[in-house]
Order: C-alpha cells, then sequence, then structure tokens
C-alpha cells in the first residue's frame, strides 16, 4: 500500500513495548491503563523521537484489540489523490495507474488499530475527509459509489501544537476536537534522565536477541557519558547509538571508544541547564574523540592530537580511559 505505512510485523515483539523507570513514564503508563480497554480516540504528542509510535503501540497491546493488526501510518507522506486512495482504497480504474483494487490503511485495520502518525502534516483540505469517516465509521473507496462500514480504533501522533494551529486555522478544528479525547504527551528524553539506562539496556537486549548472542553490559564511563548527554533525537537517537555500540563492540563490556563522538565531547546536563566543562574534563572528551576518530588505534590518536605516544599512554593511566581488546597496545 505504498510507502506511507510501516508494516506491523516485520518488528521484534519486544519493540512493541515501552520502557522506563521515570515518574514522567509512569504518569504515561497510568494513563494508557485507564484508557487501554476503551474506544476513544487518542492525541500522542510529544518532540520527534520521543518514542509516541511505542506507546501507541502498548496502548493496542493492552486493549482488547491486541490480537488484531495495528496499521502505523505516516501521514507526511498523504497528499492529493494519494490520501484517499492509500486512506480509504480504490477501485480497477480509478485512475491512471489503478490496475487492481485496494482495501487502504482503514478496512486494512478493521477490528484493529490505525495509527495516524504525524497528523498535523495532512493538508487542511484533506482534513474534511478524514472527519467524515472517523464521524460515520464508513470508507468509500476512490472511484466508487459503495461505503464500508469499519470498526477501527484511532490514535494519532503530532510533534506540533494542534490547538494552536486550529487557532492560526491550520487545523479544523472538528477535526481537533473529534480526535482529541485524551491526550498522552510523551516528554523528551533530556526531561527524563531516569530512563536513558533503562532503555539503553532494553536496547541492548534486543539486540543480543536479533543476533543470538550473550548480553553486552555498559561500563560505567558509558553510563555516565549516556546521562549527561541531552538527546536532541531523542528515543530513536538512543536506540540507533545502543546498536552502534553493540556491533562495534567484540567483548562483554562497552567501552566508551564505541559511542559516537558527539556523545564523547557532550558537555554535561546539570539541573537542566550546560555548564562549562573543566579543564580535565575538556582534555578526557578531547582524547576520547581523538580515539573514536581512530577507531580505537593509539598511535593515530596520537598523531591526531598531537602528542607522542608515551604522553597519551600517560594521559590514558590519568583519565582511566580504556580500550577495546581487540585494538592496539
Amino acid at each position: 500500500m505504498g510507502d506511507a505505512i510501516r508494516d506491523p510485523h516485520i518488528q521484534p515483539m519486544r519493540q512493541q513495548f515501552v520502557e522506563g523507570a521515570s515518574p514522567a513514564f509512569a504518569s504515561i503508563l497510568e494513563t494508557i491503563n485507564a484508557v487501554a480497554s476503551r474506544q476513544c480516540s487518542m492525541i500522542i504528542s510529544g518532540e520527534t523521537g520521543a518514542g509516541k509510535e511505542m506507546v501507541a503501540r502498548r496502548i493496542h497491546n493492552c486493549s482488547d484489540r491486541a490480537d488484531k493488526v495495528f496499521v502505523p501510518v505516516d501521514c507526511t507522506t498523504l497528499t492529493g489523490q494519494l490520501f484517499e486512495s492509500q486512506l480509504f482504497g480504490h477501485v480497477k480504474g480509478a485512475f491512471t495507474g489503478a490496475v487492481s483494487e485496494t482495501l487502504g490503511f482503514f478496512r486494512a485495520a478493521n477490528s484493529g488499530t490505525i495509527f495516524l502518525d504525524e497528523i498535523s502534516e495532512i493538508p487542511l483540505d484533506l482534513q474534511a475527509k478524514l472527519l467524515r469517516v472517523l464521524q460515520e465509521s464508513r470508507v468509500t473507496p476512490l472511484g466508487s459509489v459503495k461505503s464500508y462500514p469499519i470498526d477501527v480504533r484511532v490514535l494519532c501522533a503530532t510533534n506540533r501544537d494542534l490547538k494552536q494551529m486550529v487557532n492560526e486555522n491550520k487545523f479544523r478544528a472538528d477535526l481537533y476536537y473529534r480526535i482529541n479525547v485524551v491526550t498522552v504527551y510523551v516528554p523528551p528524553l533530556r526531561e527524563r534522565p531516569e530512563d536513558i539506562l533503562v532503555l539503553a539496556e532494553y536496547f541492548l537486549t534486543r539486540q543480543s536477541e536479533l543476533y543470538n548472542e550473550p548480553y553486552k553490559f555498559l561500563s560505567d564511563e558509558v553510563k555516565k557519558l549516556l546521562v549527561n548527554y541531552s538527546w536532541p533525537g531523542n528515543v530513536r537517537e538512543l536506540a540507533n547509538v545502543m546498536e552502534r555500540a553493540y556491533v562495534l563492540t567484540n567483548s562483554e563490556m562497552i567501552k566508551a571508544a564505541s559511542l559516537p563522538t558527539e556523545i564523547l565531547v557532550a558537555v554535561p546536563v546539570e539541573r537542566g541547564q550546560h555548564r562549562l566543562p573543566t579543564l580535565d574534563e575538556a582534555q578526557r572528551n578531547v582524547i576520547l574523540q581523538a580515539l573514536n576518530a581512530s577507531g580505537g588505534r593509539k598511535m593515530a590518536a596520537a598523531k591526531i592530537l598531537g602528542l607522542e605516544r608515551r604522553k597519551l599512554n600517560r594521559l590514558l593511566g590519568k583519565y582511566n580511559i580504556s580500550l577495546p581488546e581487540n585494538t592496539d597496545s
């Protein structure tokens, strides 16, 4: 059915659940538990990458539709004729290239849940068509006069302020009030540092399951770096960083050299604000950055830093920096 849909069956079952230990996460779980068994529409708001789809999957899996299909749809790709065709389906010959009939996402999600990701990106002139379907619980395929009843739980997500968009006439008020029965806000990862290591270990577990290998552990140094980082890409960035660290680590312990440069040189976050690093912190971070750029090879790192290798060895000892076992000594 095109690029707008992401196959709900290609991901491991563990990815469908949310992990966390923060008060914000506990509040999200309370809301999920309260509304999962209901049929009401919901808006899940938060920054890009914050984990909105994971929350939607959790809601679905805690509902009485858990054994039915979960259909995620990327609304940023739905424009013009493609909007109606992909959401509502079309009949053969409805337009040039329509060589066969398609169900559309709503009929494909019948008896299950449809997740409209970034619903704010649907053009204003097409929002009325979506509203009609939500109100009548019926869809009419493009090119057809026959409508079909649907039984679908609708979950929506956005990284924008829909209420503000309504005030600016960029989002239909009637559609907003139709979908905004309950709102769940997913805070960015930087506002819930208690969740960082829980999620990091969760993503490492997924990697070990994927490769059928023993679990890999985070060193204390890596844990500190992860917690101090501000995570502008949120949960999605953390998942990618953990995948990178896993595949670059040959031992059971993940060390700082396996992390991306931007994490190694990041300024620690204190009380929600950045502070300047101490001289030792800055020097240690620059050494880690050089080791990361050189793949952990000390001779190459020493050349990058303009140091003799003996001087670099002394600094490695001073700052307690260890290297992966498979690098040069």
